[in-house]
Parts: structure tokens; sequence; C-alpha cells
């Protein structure tokens, strides 16, 4: 296995001849390591078929099923499929999945560390993930606006953005929030944590999933603080300019990995999309979101 930084990018490394089924547990180490500390790392050469992903996944953590089930793969429910491409005239996943900024599983009551992509289908041009380091964002913050947020507390839910599902055709409306905000109500977070594995503070908001901040007494605060934290951080720059987005490029047998505690991401979608498969393996590594915050 050989590990290289990026050229030319903050974020990312670039990892060769890595083999799941034969990496010693001092490789999982270093490979995991690599991923808290660069971010994002890019396994070249990986062509697995399901069954083979999830064992990849397994050996970095305990896999999360997705809680809903039409984004499940048909033989493999740990994987999260995306995808605009029918399969024998039906269509398998979902397709426009995290068209918005956002930390995966950030609206639930355990959220995990670590996020797999295996593309499956790769389109030719608009192809990458936007990503914002939110560890370094927070560090770019004003010391005004650190100020501001320190011991604030955070509300995430996923009703913004939730996706009407095939039996929701003809329900009420009110019906399908009401179900929403039962079976995942919203979620209350430190605006910022310490990461556990390096120690950096890392700002917790993401345009997506968080949908208010209040102060330690649990009163709400100005809506116009977490629009301050999201234009400073390059959530509402739409022409993807601002200094703390990366994009991720990938191409076929490429296999991405990264921290979820730390990064945000965002979809790159077009309005005359290209086809494009995705499978995605989510898995709890040995520590919780951050401390003091046990995973399950």
């Amino acid at each position: 296995m050989r590990i290289t930084d990026q050229p030319g990018a903050a974020l990312g490394v670039t990892v060769e001849d890595f083999d799941h089924t034969t990496a010693s547990e001092a490789d999982i180490e270093v490979l995991k390591a690599a991923v808290y500390t660069k971010k994002i790392a890019v396994l070249k050469g990986q062509d697995l078929v399901p069954e083979q992903f999830l064992a990849l996944g397994k050996r970095l953590g305990r896999p999360e099923t997705y809680y809903e089930p039409m984004y499940q793969h048909p033989d493999v429910p740990e994987i999260f499929v995306s995808s605009n491409v029918p399969e024998n005239g039906r269509q398998v996943g979902v397709p426009k999945t995290g068209k918005f900024w956002h930390a995966d599983y950030q609206f639930m009551p355990d959220p995990f560390g670590i996020t797999l992509i295996h593309p499956q289908v790769v389109p030719e041009r608009d192809r990458g993930t936007y990503f914002i380091d939110m560890g370094a964002a927070y560090e770019r913050l004003s010391r005004e606006l650190r100020e501001e947020i320190a011991g604030t507390r955070c509300r995430h839910s996923v009703r913004k953005y939730f996706k009407i599902r095939p039996h929701d055709v003809y329900r009420p409306i009110s019906e399908i929030i009401e179900e929403v905000e039962t079976k995942t109500p919203p979620v209350v977070r430190p605006t910022t944590f310490t990461h556990p594995m390096t120690g950096e503070t890392v700002l917790y908001v993401s345009e997506g999933f968080t949908v208010g901040i209040e102060n330690q007494a649990g009163e709400p605060l100005d809506g116009e603080l977490l629009k301050r934290l999201f234009e400073a951080t390059g959530q509402l720059d739409d022409a993807f300019e601002h200094e703390g987005i990366h994009l991720q490029s990938f191409e076929k047998g490429d296999l991405l990995v990264w921290d979820n505690r730390s990064l945000i991401h965002r979809a790159r979608h077009t309005t005359t999309p290209e086809p494009t498969v995705s499978h995605r393996v989510t898995v709890h590594d040995e520590r919780g979101l951050y401390d003091g915050m046990r995973a399950a």
C-alpha cells in the first residue's frame, strides 16, 4: 500500500495497491489515520462487487444501514444506492441524492465517523463531489464570530430535503411531515466539538440539515447567525469559488473514503444529468462523533 498526497490540494491522499482481503490490521490503522488527518482517501484500482465493497467497509468499522428502504441495494441492504440508471426497467436506489451541503446522518441520533463511496457509472463531464473541511473552516472564522457561537448548540433535521417516497404519492403533505418529525425528530448538537481522533475543533453546521441555533439555555438565537456561518464557510457560494470548497474528482475504479466528522459535502449535479450510479457504505469507528457521545 502506497499513500501519497493529492498534488495541489489541501485535502486528500491517493492510496495505491490496497487490497482489503490481504491488508493487515496495521495497514487498516494507517489508512484510517490518513482519512482522519487528510480527510479524503482515494483508493485506486478498486473493482468490487457489492458484497466485496461491504466487506471492505467492515474492515474500517461497523456498517450502518440507511433507515429508508428505497435507498438500499436490493441484494446488500447495507449499501446506499444513488442512481439515475434503471435496472431491468425499474428504479434501483434514488436519483439526484445529496444536492445540498450536509454531513451524512447529521440529523440522526448516532452519526457515523467514516463514509465510503464506490462510483459504478461515472459521468464523462460533470464528475466529482464538493467538500468543505469544517475544521479548517472554523479556523478561518473571525474572532467575533467564534465568540458568538461559543457554547451554542444547533438543531438538525432532515425535513428540508426529505425525498418523497413512491408510497407518499397522493398523501397529504401535512401527514408526510408529521411522519418525518416522528420517525426522525430533530437532534441538538454542540455547534462545535473536538474531533476525537485529531483534537481539532470542528464546526458542525450544514445548510442542508441545520435548521436552528440556540444558546446554552435552549433559547433560539437569530437565524441570521446561522446564515453568517453558512456564508463564511462557503455554503452559500453557488459558483463554488470559495477558498474552502474542494472539488474531489474520481474515475472508474476509484473508491473514496472520507472523514464524516469534519467534512460536509455536496453532490455535483447538472440540469441535464449524465448516467451516474454510486454505492455508499457508512461505518461507525471505535469512537462516538465526539467525546461524550459514544457510538452505540
